[in-house]
Formats: structure tokens, C-alpha cells, sequence
């Protein structure tokens, strides 16, 4: 029987307009996505520093890379819909190429633009005004219109400064000026965000893309199914847990949207869901996926840049609220399967007693973690015992456990093929699936062994990483068919696995296509920002419009972000309201009081961005969804914001409660914000679904979301009965850091020009440093201050000291001096909550039982 289903591809494809062509097109595409990921891994590895040919510096690197996405993007996408699908016209080629060579132009003349750094040649001027053009034009046709107008909007605001109204005025940009700064230097296209794409990014693009060739994509479905498939809605949970491990690797909603989403609704849908829920479920659960680390859709990568901390701490503060929006929708899907009544699918097996289900869970943990500590300690013997020869010993280790895991995968039968169609009879069990597919995990391993332990770059563990799937790819069809004795199932040969590696390394470039080309055009839009200030001109406005109330601002800043992230994808989303929103918080924040830590703000506007994959009326991720799913993609939106309610909900919460980032906790700290924070999610779930043991009546659903907001950020009622801080004149300030003790802070207020010479007012904390008396601990801060009138003036700030970082300057004058209280621990708030929770259950258990 023929096949009907069209491929992940070809769905794809389809969502974006991209074209399938055939013949000599087709292959010299794939040699173009092939050639391009084979110098992705060559500039990642450490081979051009050994043999010391090839080595390619920053800049070199970006201009080659942005070549290949031009040219790619050119041949791949149609210029309009009623364009050719099967054939590339001459007209695309010949763009390609010449879009090709004004990105490599660069490259060619490196030396020379190194020795005339600023100074413009006629052929200089001439490949940008080629050079950009051509970007925004593979933009709309890679990503649609949006990232190509916002950024051809910020190039028109660059040069007509001087004509626009009050508030946008500035001094303008040349167009030799523009020509320079956005496509010579590494200050627009060529900036941070190309970098990160061309160091970080691909490698780990196509980390996802080898890893789904290699089947794990098909092995995390199969087994979310057989561990979640027997409760109410079993396949709408499988779904959430397979989006989620697929969004952990992956660079686009969309394409998570998509790629479980063939699997993963058809089956919802058998199971009671409608369309609009069950492709609602599927994109609140990829869109997700770009949240969680340790990718976030590549913004993970993009923020050790911008915020300047390393990247083990951005994963750190993302992993929390990552993981409990993740809980919470899995419950969301619980208490939607009850409102439909959805019964559970049958186990294929016979259940065994809980007490056994659970000691066999903890044996498990205690196995991997015994595992994991003998491995973490092993290594750090062996290491220096061997020297130089670790490397070789690590490497025929890590041979071994995959040969031993493939024998495992041997022993038990191969997972069933993909089929959305097939009948929901009965599920998978779990042990078998588990067992065939642990090799899969390896790669997972080493990657995160690479990040958090060694602490090797992103680039360079996402290229361990990939050897490891390269030498998976390449063997296990024929390691399996070999030690597979019963003959039962043939897995392939050696030729078959060089067929998955090619088709692995071409869809990791075709991948990679978006996301380069999103990250140059984003250039444009920081390096209209650098050069013409238009971010002090935002947080005037915003202030303008808050009327300094900061929850306004914080709404206006979430809608705004919204906004700009309207058809962008992930990469381009982050870059762009980072960029333009970021330092809107950080500065109007300081204004108001609120003094929040830069990885928050960012988090803040990332968050929001992502949102807008989901919200209609653009939400392209609901779009992918119902041409799966074949429903209304404005109702499966709707549907999905709702959804998501609850990952709107936690960045204003993480930006009140910087405990919920693990900001300045310790371990057993954050393990108790963990367990709160899910109970406070999963109320607010309830709340919001209007359902939790049975339905809610309205003041129930009042009393939920109060208890959520409780259990989230006490400190905003043990505020309001006692004042964290008390007031010191600003004269006592001495006074004041002697008597405070050292690990505490003081709250300063500030008044002072900005950068432009308006007069401004900010909030600062400084931290207490150790000292004998309060004149030694100011003089360890940096800062000498004099009266004059009755005010409190700096007089002179030490460089490189800490208060020169905080921001304090000369002749600024401190408005007030804040220190803290002795007061009872916030978290005492948690109690009455409880008990409001407890009267909430006690309510609906009555109406249980009635």
C-alpha cells in the first residue's frame, strides 16, 4: 500500500514556502548543505590548530559562513508564492551568487581592510550597497516580511535622524557612515549575533539534526508514550515530554512543531481531543522547548554575549522556571483530559503493585547517580594519573559503554515504525523501549559531560558531541544487525549509515539556512542601535507612556516585546528585543527602585518574544500545528496562548523573586524554591483552567491565583507589614556602612546626568565590603563624598573600583541612604497560603464526594 504521509521535510518545506527541486538542483544543494556543515565542523575542531592549515579567524569564519546561508537561501527560496517549486530560475542563482560574494568580501580582502581600519574604497562602498540589499531580500524570502521591514526601518531611521519628530531626532548617519558601520566592520551584520550563529549555533543545530537521522527522535516518542500513555490524556502528556526533550536540542518552534507534531496529534485527537487542542498542546509544548536549556533556541548562546556571564550560569538561572512551566503544562493536559473525561489507553503489560513501581524507580535513581558519581570521580583520578594518554583511555572507555548499550539494544526487539494512522490499541512497555535506544543518550552525555563538566566552549562540546553521533551514525546499523543472532530484524550495513550521516549533515545546514540569515539580518538592527542611540529614545518613550508606574512598564515592555517577535524566528527574536528592550528595564527599573539582575531582564524579553510563536493572529508555530492537526490555526492560537498563560505569568514573577533564577541561593535554598514554585505553578494552572479536583467556582479560582501569587513572591506581603529597608540620611552614610555587617547591602538613591546630559534619577545596591570602620569600607567601595548645602555629593570615584562599576560618577548627589532591617524571613507568608490552600481542598472534596 502506497504511502500518502508526506515526509517531516516536505511539511516543512511546505510551512515555509521552501522549495524541493530535482535533478542536478537537488544535488548541488545538498553538495552546497554537505560542503557547509563539513567547514562548520572543520573551523569547531581542534584539527586546523594541529596541522595549522585552514585556520580561519572571527571575522573570516562570519564572512564564509553568512556566504553559504546567502547562497543557500537564494537557491531554496522561491522569490514569491506563484514562483517555481521544482526548478531554480537562472535569476535566483545569479542573486545567490553575487549575495554570496558581497558576504565573502570579507574574507577576501581581510588583510586589507585590517591595515585601512574606517576608510572606505570605492569597491567597499559598492559590496554593501550590493551586500544589504540582498540580505533583506533572503530574509523575506527565508523568514518572511517582517525581520526584513523591522530592519529596513531601523536603516531609514539611521539616516533620517535629523528630520524626524522631537523625541526620534538625532544627529543622523552618512550613507558612507551606514555603508561602514553595518556591513565593514563587525558592528551590524558581521557583529556578536553572526558570530554566536557561526560559533555556537550550527554545531548545535546540527547536533538535533544527526541526533533525529540517527532515530532518537522516534525513540524519545516511543518512549514518552510508553512511560506517560496509560494516564487521562496519555498521549497529550507523551506529547508535552517527547516536544520537550525534542526542544532541549533544537533551534525552531516550528520545526518541533512539525516534527513531533506528525506523530504526536493524530494520536491526541483518536484519543478525545479536538483539532484546535490538540495542536494547541503541541505548540505550547515545542514553543517550550526553546525555553529550556541547554540550547533555548540558540539564545542560551546569545546571552553569555550580551549578559558577559559564562554559560554554565545562564543555564542555571533558565533551568528552573523552564522546568516547572514544563510540570505545570503537563498538568494543564491533566485537567483538560478530566473536563473532556478521557479514560487511560490500556498498559500492554500487567501493572505492577505501586510499592514495587517505586522501589524500582528509587533503584533506578540510586544506579544512574552511582553511575554518574563513579564516572565524575574516576575521571578526575585518572586524568592526571594518565596525562597525555587520558584521551585515549576516555576514548576507548566511551567505545566500550557504546558497544555494551548497542548489545542491550540487541537483546530487546526494535521500536515500531512511525505511523500516526496506526489504531491506539494498547501501549508500548516501557522497559524494552527504554533498553533500545540508551546508545542514543550517549552523545546527550558527553555534550553535557563537555559543558558542565570540563567546562570546554559551547563550540567545542557541541563538536564532541557530534563525533560521537558521526561514529553512532556510521556503525550501529551494522553492529546491530551483527550481534542481533536471532536474524529477526536486518538493520542495514555500513553504506546505509554513510547514506544517515550525509542526510544528517545536509538537513543540519538546510536547518541552519534561517537562523544564519536571521542573525546577519538582526545585525542590522543592533547596529542601528550602537550607532544612533535609538535605545534611550525607546526608554523615553516607554517612560513616557508608563507615567513611571513600574508594572506599566513592565507590561509595556512584554507587549512590545510580543510585538517585534511577531514572525520572527527564535534567534532573530531574542537579538532583537534584547537589543531594544533589555536596557529599557535595566534603566527605567534603576528609576523606579527596582534593581534586577541583567540575566533577569533578558530572560524577561526572551520569554516574551517566544510568546509570540504562539499568539494570534501571526503565531507561526499555530499555523504549523494546524496544518497538521487540520484545524483552525486562529482558535488553535487562542487556545495556546491559554495555555501559556502560565509562561507569560513567571517572568514578572522571576523579576519580583530573583530566588526563582537561583540567584544567590544555596542548594538546599533552591531545592525548596524548586518545590514551592511547582506547587505555585500547578495552583496557578488550576486556577486559570477553572478546574483543579472538580470544577471551581469563580471565588475559588480568586483564591487559587492568590495563593500562587503568595507562595511565588511573599516578600510582597511581608513588605507590606514591615518595611525591608529603614532611611538614613544620606550625611550618616559612614555611619551607616560600619554599622551594617558585611555580607548585607545598602540602598542608594541617585541622582545624576545620563550619558546624553539628561538629569535622571536611579536606585543602586552596593554590596558591604570588609573593613574596620565605615571610612575604610567607603574607601574599599571607591568613592569619596562631600557636603555642600546640606547635600551629599561624590566627589571622586576610583577606576576599575566598585562603585565605578555600579555607575557612580562625580557630582552626582545621593538622595537617600537605605539599610536593611532586622525582619522576619518572607517565606513565613508561605504558611497562611498553605492553610488558604487547605480550605480550598477541603471545599472541593466535599463536592467530590457529593
Amino acid at each position: 500500500m502506497q504511502d500518502n504521509h508526506p515526509s517531516t521535510e516536505e511539511l516543512i518545506a511546505k510551512d515555509v514556502g521552501a522549495r524541493l527541486p530535482s535533478g542536478a538542483m537537488a544535488k548541488l544543494i545538498a553538495s552546497l548543505a554537505l560542503l557547509w556543515s563539513l567547514f562548520q565542523l572543520w573551523i569547531a575542531s581542534p584539527l586546523p590548530f594541529m596541522l595549522r592549515i585552514g585556520v580561519f579567524n572571527n571575522t573570516e569564519a562570519r564572512s564564509i559562513h553568512l556566504a553559504f546561508a546567502l547562497l543557500l537561501a537564494f537557491l531554496v527560496y522561491p522569490a514569491f508564492k506563484r514562483s517555481p517549486r521544482d526548478r531554480v530560475p537562472l535569476i535566483d542563482i545569479a542573486l545567490g551568487l553575487i549575495a554570496a560574494a558581497s558576504a565573502g568580501y570579507l574574507f577576501i580582502v581581510y588583510e586589507q581592510l585590517a591595515q585601512r581600519p574606517g576608510n572606505l574604497t570605492t569597491m567597499d562602498l559598492i559590496t554593501a550597497c550590493i551586500g544589504i540589499p540582498l540580505l533583506l531580500e533572503a530574509t523575506r524570502r527565508a523568514l518572511g516580511p517582517a525581520l526584513a521591514v523591522i530592519a529596513l526601518i531601523f536603516l531609514g531611521y539611521s539616516l533620517a535622524g535629523p528630520y524626524m519628530p522631537g523625541l526620534l531626532a538625532h544627529r543622523g548617519v552618512s550613507f558612507t557612515a551606514l555603508a561602514n558601520h553595518q556591513w565593514i566592520t563587525t558592528e551590524g551584520v558581521f557583529g556578536i549575533a553572526l558570530g554566536v550563529s557561526t560559533s555556537f549555533v550550527f554545531l548545535f543545530v546540527l547536533f538535533g539534526a544527526l541526533l533525529e537521522r540517527a532515530g532518537a527522535g522516534h525513540y524519545f516518542i516511543q518512549l514518552a508514550f510508553s512511560m506517560l500513555g496509560h494516564f487521562r490524556g496519555g498521549p497529550a502528556k507523551a506529547a508535552v515530554v517527547a516536544s520537550g526533550m525534542t526542544g532541549l536540542i533544537s533551534g525552531s518552534s516550528i520545526a518541533n512543531v512539525v516534527t513531533t507534531g506528525t506523530f504526536t496529534i493524530p494520536m491526541m485527537k483518536r484519543t478525545g481531543f479536538s483539532a484546535e487542542k490538540a495542536g494547541a498542546v503541541e505548540v505550547a509544548s515545542s514553543v517550550n522547548g526553546q525555553i529550556m536549556p541547554p540550547v533555548m533556541g540558540a539564545a542560551a548562546f546569545l546571552m553569555v554575549e550580551y549578559v558577559g556571564i559564562p554559560y554554565v550560569e545562564v543555564i542555571k538561572h533558565a533551568f528552573l522556571p523552564a522546568l516547572i512551566s514544563y510540570i505545570a503544562l503537563v498538568y494543564i493536559v491533566h485537567l483538560e483530559s478530566l473536563k473532556l473525561g478521557l479514560t487511560a489507553l490500556p498498559r500492554a503489560n500487567v501493572a505492577k503493585p505501586w510499592m514495587q513501581r517505586l522501589i524500582g524507580f528509587a533503584f533506578g535513581v540510586a544506579l544512574i547517580s552511582g553511575v554518574s558519581l563513579a564516572v565524575y570521580y574516576g575521571l578526575g583520578w585518572l586524568k592526571p594519573a594518565l596525562g597525555d594518554a587520558a584521551i585515549w583511555v576516555v576514548g576507548a572507555l566511551l567505545v566500550a559503554v557504546y558497544l555494551g548499550l548497542l548489545k542491550i539494544a540487541a537483546s530487546n526487539p526494535p521500536l515500531p515504525a512511525e505511523d500516526p494512522d496506526a489504531p491506539l490499541e494498547k501501549l508500548p512497555q516501557t522497559r524494552p523501549v527504554l533498553l533500545s535506544g540508551l546508545h542514543f543518550l550517549l552523545p546527550v552525555v558527553v555534550l553535557v559531560w563537555c559543558l558542565m563538566i570540563e567546562r570546554l566552549s559551547p563550540g567545542l562540546s557541541a563538536f564532541w558531541g557530534s563525533v560521537i553521533l558521526v561514529i553512532i551514525l556510521l556503525t550501529q546499523r551494522p553492529l546491530l544487525t551483527w550481534m542481533r543472532r536471532d536474524g529477526t530484524h536486518a538493520h542495514g550495513n555500513f553504506m546505509d549509515g554513510v547514506i544517515d550521516l550525509r542526510e544528517g549533515l545536509i538537513a543540519g545546514a538546510r536547518n541552519m539556512i534561517g537562523i544564519g540569515i536571521a542573525t546577519a539580518a538582526a545585525g542590522i538592527i543592533v547596529g542601528a542601535v550602537s550607532q544612533t542611540g535609538v535605545g534611550l529614545v525607546l526608554a523615553d518613550l516607554v517612560e513616557l507612556l508608563s507615567m513611571g508606574n513600574l508594572m506599566l512598564m513592565l507590561l509595556l515592555t512584554a507587549f512590545l516585546s510580543l510585538i517585534l517577535g511577531m514572525g520572527l524566528p527564535t534567534t532573530a527574536n531574542y537579538i532583537v528585543v534584547s537589543s531594544l528592550l533589555a536596557p529599557v528595564i535595566v534603566a527605567l527599573g534603576a528609576q523606579s527602585g527596582l534593581i534586577v539582575p541583567l540575566i533577569a531582564v533578558h530572560l524577561f524579553v526572551f520569554y516574551f518574544g517566544i510568546m509570540a510563536d504562539v499568539t494570534p493572529p501571526v503565531g507561526l508555530a499555530s499555523f504549523a500545528a494546524a496544518a497538521v492537526s487540520k484545524g483552525d490555526p486562529i482558535k488553535t492560537g487562542v487556545v495556546a496562548f491559554y495555555y501559556s498563560l502560565r509562561t507569560a505569568a513567571l517572568p514578572f514573577l522571576f523579576i519580583f523573586n530573583t530566588d526563582l533564577l537561583l540567584i544567590d541561593v544555596s542548594f538546599w535554598h533552591g531545592m525548596v524554591i524548586f518545590v514551592i514554585a511547582t506547587l505555585a505553578m500547578l495552583i496557578f494552572a488550576a486556577g486559570t483552567q477553572g478546574y483543579f479536583l472538580v470544577r471551581s467556582r469563580w471565588y475559588e479560582n480568586v483564591l487559587l491565583l492568590l495563593i500562587a501569587f503568595t507562595l511565588f513572591r511573599p516578600g510582597f506581603w511581608m513588605d507590606i507589614v514591615h518595611d525591608p529597608y529603614r532611611d538614613i540620611p544620606p550625611t550618616q552614610l559612614v555611619q551607616a556602612l560600619e554599622a551594617v555587617e558585611e555580607d548585607s547591602q545598602l540602598r542608594l538613591r541617585i541622582r545624576g546626568e545620563d550619558a546624553v546630559g539628561d538629569m535622571r534619577e536611579f536606585s543602586l545596591l552596593i554590596a558591604i565590603p570588609n573593613g574596620e570602620t565605615g571610612a575604610e569600607k567607603l574607601e574599599k567601595l571607591g568613592v569619596m563624598t562631600y557636603e555642600e548645602d546640606g547635600k551629599v555629593l561624590i566627589d571622586s570615584v576610583t577606576f576599575g573600583s566598585p562603585a565605578a562599576e555600579l555607575g557612580l560618577q562625580f557630582d552626582q548627589e545621593i538622595l537617600a541612604v537605605r539599610a536593611p532591617t532586622d525582619r522576619w524571613a518572607k517565606e513565613w507568608m508561605w504558611l497562611p497560603a498553605l492553610l488558604l490552600f487547605g480550605l480550598v481542598v477541603w471545599m472541593q472534596r466535599r463536592r467530590q464526594r457529593d
